[in-house]
């Protein structure tokens, strides 16, 4: 039918067992970056955070972040380091299981056909964790050889190298990289601890796939370690871990229905190192020792799908556990550490649902129900003397449980063959991850602390929006979204001073603790185009959003404010340039406004317009050699401002220089 988008199964090839997109999916915010825009991008956050709204905790990538803040946002709405958007690939979620991150490294874009991005979506088909939506990850078809490669070096002794390949029946994928680093202070605040924070990264996959009596089976295992340079003497973080899947799936051909059934496991570690440093910056101490965060994650999600006529009806379930905890050294007054931790608890998450879409001529009708149950048990916050294993403090927070109905409606109307409205109404829901329950941290003279009586967090959104699918492809929408019992880290106090649990936090510093803070409102408007002309192609996109907090009653301090980390606009511009047959030219403009550091708006992080430009020769039918420049004018991005105003800054300019191979 011309007047709905053609099925995205039609244009790009997926081969792991799993259902067709839901053809609801046409009635939300949906955009799908294709291989062509992965393989441009050194790492995934990356490619994502092309289309505005779509961020990390903070501006650093993952290049530099600490795994503990790449947790993913959409739309802005109050970005947080465990990530308010769910990611899969292929179905199965690729979030930490303690602390709802994602490790981007573990996902090279070599490895993937396509990202799609559904902004908004609600809870739906795809679970907890959906808040402000899903990114769906599609993993590459097998191919005999070599079928993707890429090598590269750049500044700051930075080196690359990622490739995919295998035989009719199976894929596998590896990635190694390596880099000495920058330094996140720079200018007149910069001292003698301050150093490069670097990265070394390795990651494999394999997926064995095939089929039997006309069912498609897949089973696929993954592993990742990743070191760190905190950029600061004494700070630093290693990240290991894990997933199996293994996935059964009869999809049809013509998508008349079938069924899937997924279970997979993953497991997780993070150690991390924090440091106090002097005022003048010239000398720092270890101030905690997170020596491990042992966690376990596993679950099952199934779905039967059937079609007849205009209507497609499907029913489904998901369930999720995770188990884990922080075992660490805090407390070290000059003569090492004094003390130990012991936190941690286990949460589940698991639903049932059912979702039926119609399509008639030119209009399309999509609505669906979910019902989740939810429980955290097992809390535990046991603190020791290390001289004497004195226990000074045992706590053991309540098991807490619930229930959570959520839904969505959506309609898609063609007006003409090129002209499309469309309008959708759906809620979701995000349960605490044991990271925000359990784990207390540290980034310099800041401190965070846990909390075990945190409640899930819930959104309602409606959204609309008039669109064009012909030369030029637009797209003009409004959304808005409130998010009730947001987690968020609210400031209890300033340093020096002593606080219950907390301890002694030192001068500069500042006391948080994680709480459900009232509600944010959020409301938006989004513009994206997209021309081409033969050998030229421009794309541009847009949103502006105007979030603002009710603290209530825990937090009345807060009403008026916006959320910490969200910036009122962002744009990007993207060009994509043949000049000859072999030699092509991409760049991208990326624009953000002014967000804050803080929820008390009291750090101010200014905002930025930053260049990437890319020019790549064609060696081949599918080879090139690139050159390309992220921030090319060396725009000083502010990341993080503490409270005693140090500033920290993203990436500088980056060159790199590679190799790249796709089949």
């Amino acid at each position: 039918m011309p007047d709905m988008p053609p099925p995205l199964i039609s244009e790009l090839q997926v081969t792991a067992p799993r259902l067709a997109p839901s053809p609801g999916d046409a009635a939300f915010a949906l955009t799908t970056l294709r291989i062509e825009t992965l393989a441009t991008a050194p790492r995934l956050d990356e490619a994502l955070r092309g289309e505005p709204g779509v961020a990390l905790f903070r501006r650093t990538g993952s290049e530099v972040a600490n795994p503990t803040i790449q947790g993913l946002s959409l739309r802005a709405i109050a970005p947080s380091g465990a990530g308010r958007t769910l990611v899969t690939l292929d179905g199965a979620p690729q979030n930490d299981p303690f602390g709802g991150w994602v490790i981007w490294s573990a996902l090279p874009p070599e490895g993937l056909a396509a990202a799609q991005i559904i902004k908004g979506s609600g809870a739906g088909p795809y679970g907890a964790g959906a808040l402000t939506g899903v990114v769906a990850l599609s993993e590459r078809a097998p191919a005999q050889g070599l079928s993707a490669l890429d090598v590269s070096a750049g500044s700051r002794g930075t080196y690359r190298a990622a490739a995919a390949l295998g035989m009719e029946n199976l894929l596998a994928v590896v990635s190694g990289s390596t880099t000495e680093g920058y330094v996140p202070i720079r200018g007149a605040g910069r001292g003698r601890v301050d150093q490069p924070a670097g990265l070394n990264q390795v990651s494999a996959a394999a997926r064995l796939q095939g089929e039997v009596a006309g069912v498609q089976a897949a089973f696929r295992l993954d592993a990742y370690e990743e070191r760190r340079g905190g950029g600061v003497e004494g700070v630093g973080s290693q990240a290991s871990g894990g997933s199996a899947t293994l996935s059964l799936a009869q999809p049809s051909q013509t998508d008349a229905g079938g069924w899937r059934v997924q279970v997979w496991l993953r497991t997780s570690d993070l150690k991390n190192r924090f440091a106090a440093v002097e005022p003048d910056r010239s000398a720092s101490r270890p101030a905690a020792q997170q020596l491990a965060t042992p966690a376990l994650g596993y679950g099952a999600n199934a779905a039967w799908r059937q079609v007849s006529g205009g209507w497609t009806w499907e029913l489904g379930g998901d369930v999720r556990v995770s188990d884990g905890e922080t075992r660490e050294f805090f407390r070290n007054l000059g003569d090492g550490f004094t003390r130990g931790r012991v936190a941690g608890g286990r949460t589940l998450v698991g639903g049932v649902y059912g979702e039926t879409t119609y399509q008639a001529d030119r209009l399309l009708l999509t609505g669906g129900l979910r019902l989740d149950g939810w429980s955290a048990r097992d809390a535990r916050r046991i603190e020791r003397d290390l001289n004497g294993g004195a226990i000074l403090l045992d706590s053991r927070a309540e098991d807490s449980s619930g229930s959570t109905p959520t839904g969505r409606v959506g309609a898609r109307l063609a007006l003409t063959d090129n002209l499309y409205l469309r309008g959708a109404a759906y809620s979701g829901f995000r349960p605490p991850t044991l990271n925000e329950l359990h784990r207390p941290f540290r980034v310099g003279n800041d401190i965070t602390e846990a909390n075990p009586d945190l409640e899930p967090e819930r959104l309602y959104g409606l959204e609309a929006a008039l669109g064009g699918e012909g030369a030029l492809r637009w797209s003009l929408g409004v959304f808005f979204n409130r998010l009730d019992d947001p987690i968020t880290n609210v400031t209890i106090g300033d340093g020096p001073g002593t606080f219950p649990i907390a301890g002694f936090v030192p001068a500069g510093g500042v006391l948080r603790q994680r709480q459900n803070a009232g509600a944010i409102d959020a409301l938006g408007l989004e513009v994206s185009a997209q021309r081409s002309w033969g050998a030229l192609d421009l794309r541009a996109a847009a949103v502006a959003t105007r979030a603002e907090v009710d603290g209530g009653g825990v937090a009345p301090q807060l009403t008026g404010l916006r959320p910490a980390q969200t910036p009122e606009f962002a744009a990007t511009l993207g060009i994509d340039w043949a000049l000859t047959e072999r030699l092509r030219l991409s760049g991208q403009v990326r624009h953000e406004g002014q967000r804050y550091e803080d929820d008390l708006n009291s750090r101010s992080l200014a905002s930025v317009t930053t260049l990437d430009l890319r020019a790549a020769w064609r060696t081949g039918v599918d080879a090139e050699v690139y050159l390309a420049a992220d921030n090319l004018l060396d725009a000083e991005v502010e990341a993080q401002v503490t409270g005693d105003g140090l500033l920290t800054l993203a990436a500088p300019r980056t060159i790199r220089v590679g190799y790249s191979l796709r089949r």
